[in-house]
Order: structure tokens, then sequence, then C-alpha cells
């Protein structure tokens, strides 16, 4: 399964839509929140401060980011999809948000220096990964001594048997690839990080997973005890360790 092209293509098409209306509309288009915590209460920015946010996106984020570290801060914003880029830049001017830079590029290969920044941000984003080692290494390059990591993600809790994650994989993909809370943690280890913290903060129920199947008409029954409160979202911290 190509997950890249996959998640290219989903969040393209959204942005694609959002500056159509946008354009209907004769105005910038409203971010539209589409991630599963809130990482700028996590990440505690102060002014001065230099913030990547991984997968801007619409540039949500980077906007509230940007005000935080101003005066004397500055924000990365970095994304995969043109279409997205395209949307931020237009989000970001109309907010007159002149302290972020939009980047183009994918969160395994970040082109950024290493120890070029404060806080690494993120909201539902690094679960889309193929590869989350290397997201998170990059994350922990591009850090600076003492640097912050403060993310929000997917998790699965428990053993979930292998046959019920991939069928969930193909109907709700930003599912599939999640790991193990446990696994996330040992991940941030390997990396190089100090300090970790998951809180899982919201438990997905099956109908939550599921229900649009049980609209189509499916039968989940057999289902709901592989899935039922198995995803969670999860806000996530952790420091690069000082000199």
């Amino acid at each position: 399964m190509d997950l890249g092209g996959n998640v290219r293509r989903k969040y393209g098409a959204i942005a694609a839509r959002a500056l159509q209306r946008s354009e209907r509309e004769g105005g910038a288009a409203v971010p539209v929140p589409l991630g599963c915590g809130d990482p700028m209460a996590l990440a505690g920015l102060r002014p001065g401060e230099v913030v990547l946010d991984l997968g801007s996106g619409a540039g949500r984020d980077c906007l509230l980011a940007a005000r935080q570290v101003a005066p004397g801060g500055r924000v990365y914003g970095l994304d995969m999809t043109e279409e997205m880029m395209v949307l931020a830049a237009r989000n970001l001017k109309g907010a007159g948000a002149g302290n972020v830079e939009l980047v183009r590029g994918e969160i395994e290969r970040l082109p950024l220096l290493d120890g070029s920044v404060d806080v690494v941000i993120s909201n539902c984003v690094i679960n889309l990964s193929a590869d989350k080692g290397r997201v998170l290494a990059e994350a922990f390059r591009v850090l600076a001594p003492g640097g912050r990591l403060a993310v929000c993600d997917i998790v699965t809790r428990g053993d979930i048997p292998a046959g019920i994650r991939a069928g969930v994989s193909l109907w709700v993909g930003c599912l599939g690839g999640a790991l193990e809370e446990r696994e996330y943690a040992r991940r941030l280890e390997r990396a190089g990080f100090g300090g970790i913290h998951i809180e899982t903060t919201h438990r997905y129920r099956a109908r939550e997973v599921l229900g649009f199947l049980e609209e189509k008409g499916w039968d989940i029954g057999l289902m709901i005890p592989h899935v039922d409160r198995k995803w969670a979202s999860a806000s996530i911290t952790a420091v690069k360790p000082g000199p």
C-alpha cells in the first residue's frame, strides 16, 4: 500500500475543496482542524522560540504558534501537499502572520538544519507515516538541546488481531498504522528522547470507528470486542536532553 501517496491525495483533495469554497465566497479559507487533539496546549510556547509544525495543513496551529512566540519567534510549517501549502499561505496572509515560513517536504526527511528549532509540534500526522521511527529521529535531529516535542497522535492499547487491524486500515486509514502506546514510547527512547509522557485523552468506542459501516448495513457485532476502546487519541510530550 502506498501510504504516503494515499495521504497526499486525501489531504490534497480536502485543501482543494477549501480553496474552491474560499474563491466562491471571496475570502480566506478558515483553517479546518483535522487533528485529534491540541498540541498547542502541550507545547508551552514562549516568545522568541522557533517552532516546527509537522504536517501543518491549512495553517491553524502555525497561526496559533506564531502569536505565542511573538515577538522574536518564528514558525516553520511543513507539509507535503501543494494544495495545503497554497491554502495555508492564503490563510496566514489573511491573518497577518508574518513570522511563519511554509516549507514543502516530508516528515521523514526534514529540510531543516540540525538543532535549528526549539519545539516540534504535530497534530495527528505522525501516525500516517509508514516510517515513524525515522520521523521521530528527524524530529530529534532538528531540535536544539533541551528542545521539546509536543504532539497529538493516535495510539492503540493492548493487542489487536492482525486481520482486524488490516481491515480497519482499509476503512479508516488514519487508524490502521497507529502504534501501541508502549511501542510509541520505545521508539521515542530509541530516537534519543527523554522525559517521555503519553496520556490518552479519548478512547474510541467501536461505533466511532466502524459506525459508517453499520449505516451501510454491515453487521459489526463480531468486530466490536476487537475494536472497542482499542484506539485512542493521545497527548505525547518528550524532551531532547540538554548539553
